[in-house]
């Protein structure tokens, strides 16, 4: 990566000056757009782009962001580095973006070439039987099950690696932090 050069001169100090404000305007933005809802996602488990908060129910097909739950599965993925530590949530993990493929009420049938909803097959939700490393993947859901009226599936369309209700089950409607909308979306699966 090439230094930071100030077009007032090339001075270590200078450009010092000048990376310093670059990287504090930047910052200075990033808040600014946190604040007014605007959530930035480089994850593969939405398509990447900028999402703004939305006051919406949450309902299938939304986006969301939500606290995973205390469980062995997602104790795993942050052992295995799936996820990442965090205090947003309270619990000592990092907020969760994905898409709501199933809400309270509906049939969840987990089998190995898929998930199915109400008898619908998902795209991309084959479930991997080990990671990339070569370790057992967890399975914590019965081959069916019927969603609670305070439960959602909630899984990535846009990538088939995603950790995701495959892998730690559903979901609790109360965990939802936000929905959200794509503004702009890059790469694959976006736009």
């Amino acid at each position: 990566m090439a230094p930071c050069r100030s077009r007032y001169g090339s001075g270590p100090r200078r450009a010092g000056i000048a990376c310093f404000g670059v990287l504090l305007a930047a910052l200075i933005l990033l808040e600014l757009g946190y604040v007014a809802g605007l959530r930035l996602n480089l994850t593969r488990s939405l398509p990447p782009g900028l999402y703004r908060v939305v006051d919406r129910p949450v309902q299938r097909g939304a986006y969301v962001r939500f606290c995973p739950p205390r469980s062995g599965s997602i104790a795993l993925a942050m052992e295995r580095g799936y996820l990442h530590e965090g205090e947003a949530c309270g619990n000592g993990y990092l907020p969760m973006l994905k898409r709501v493929a199933a809400v309270g009420g509906a049939w969840i049938s987990a089998q190995d070439d898929g998930v199915r909803v109400d008898g619908r097959l998902l795209p991309l939700s084959a479930h991997r039987a080990v990671d990339a490393a070569g370790r057992p993947m967890p399975r914590p859901v019965p081959a069916r099950l019927r969603l609670a009226p305070s439960q959602l599936w909630v899984m990535s369309d846009t990538h088939p690696l995603s950790f995701d209700s495959r892998y730690f089950g559903p979901i609790e409607r109360a965990w939802v932090m936000e929905v959200l909308v794509p503004v702009a979306t890059w790469g694959p699966g976006g736009t």
